[in-house]
């Protein structure tokens, strides 16, 4: 059985990278790749990575390297240090075949006793360096799995009539990027009778907004604007029926962790009647619900106030210069 390994800090993983990959299935049984925690060069979390691959290429074999040596260098002490790890990783498993367009393929690939397989750096027409400077510039460059991955993801929740889409719209204007519309609206319409879903139908939007709402991602740059949630179609589930599907309940538990910030729009602001809306009293109704169930699920959430102009102030004051990967909320005490 040939057997072949590749490694790297994959940040991030992008098309040269394939192209490696994509060589390397076509000459083994069995391909491995080792890939390196790096706090040092990114922000992205290592699972998150490793996760990439694995998600593109179920069928190679991933190792997370959380402990593996950091120094760069041909120096004797650095590439002993790397080959020490590696085997020590490999728990004696013989590689046939080691795959690198680096510098270090020649010392790693006789340590591991296999065939260097010198793969000439042409193929990859880009760097991770230079993604890593402009990720959204260079995003013809990644799988779009790995590119929503850089996209900031804001979640807008409140009652009815508290002006998620009109602040999703003006920031994704702002912002020359996407906004998520409410994909439960749009069903709502074409699929109500008497102004009523069937609980099957309110875990179909949930599962279609998800479907959308990821189709958005892929399209954004920076900051996708998302107008409701599985959250929210859990709200009107527990309203209209006093119970919930437990798949609907499911993408709930999933969205908690889905987006990377949450503005909850207060309902300080005229209500507009709608006769697809119920009515002020059910505002104030929606937005305690809601509001009561953040702090249920622990989730962290700002809320916005004031007019829309205050509102979209506070949202940028937030999300500009921010990274995704940085710590979010330190973010949001300091602004």
């Amino acid at each position: 059985m040939k057997i072949g390994l590749t490694l790297g800090k994959y940040s991030p993983f992008h098309k040269g990278h394939e192209k490696l990959f994509k060589i390397a299935l076509s000459e083994v049984d069995h391909l491995i790749v080792v890939i390196y925690n790096s706090p040092e060069t990114t922000k992205i979390p290592l699972k998150i990575r490793a996760d990439w691959i694995r998600k593109i290429y179920p069928q190679i074999e991933v190792i997370e390297a959380w402990d593996g040596p950091t120094e760069i260098g041909d120096s004797d002490t650095i590439k002993q240090k790397h080959e020490k790890y590696l085997l020590k990783i490999l728990k004696g498993r013989k590689i046939s075949y080691f795959y690198t367009a680096e510098f270090y393929g020649k010392h790693v690939s006789k340590a591991l006793d296999s065939e260097l397989r010198k793969i000439d750096r042409s193929i990859y027409n880009i760097s991770g360096t230079i993604i890593r400077k402009d990720p959204f510039k260079y995003r013809n460059s990644l799988n779009p799995y790995v590119y929503k991955d850089y996209i900031l993801n804001n979640a807008f929740l409140g009652a009815p009539s508290t002006g998620k889409t009109t602040i999703c719209k003006i920031l994704a204007q702002k912002y020359h990027t996407q906004w998520m519309p409410e994909f439960g609206r749009e069903y709502w319409e074409k699929n109500q009778e008497n102004r009523r879903l069937t609980p099957d139908q309110l875990v179909e939007i949930a599962e279609g907004h998800i479907e959308r709402e990821n189709e958005y991602l892929y399209k954004s740059n920076r900051f996708l604007f998302t107008d409701t949630n599985a959250l929210t179609t859990f709200m009107f589930s527990k309203y209209y029926h006093n119970s919930v599907p437990s798949e609907l309940s499911e993408l709930a538990v999933k969205a908690e962790k889905r987006y990377d910030l949450f503005f909850l729009c207060d309902i300080d602001i005229p209500y507009h009647n709608t006769w697809d809306r119920s009515g002020e009293a059910n505002r104030i109704w929606f937005q305690q619900q809601i509001e009561a169930d953040f702090k249920l699920r622990h989730i962290p959430y700002i809320t916005l106030s004031g007019n829309i102009d205050t509102r979209q102030k506070r949202v940028s004051d937030i999300i500009d210069n921010l990274n995704k990967y940085d710590n979010l909320w330190d973010r949001i005490i300091e602004v």
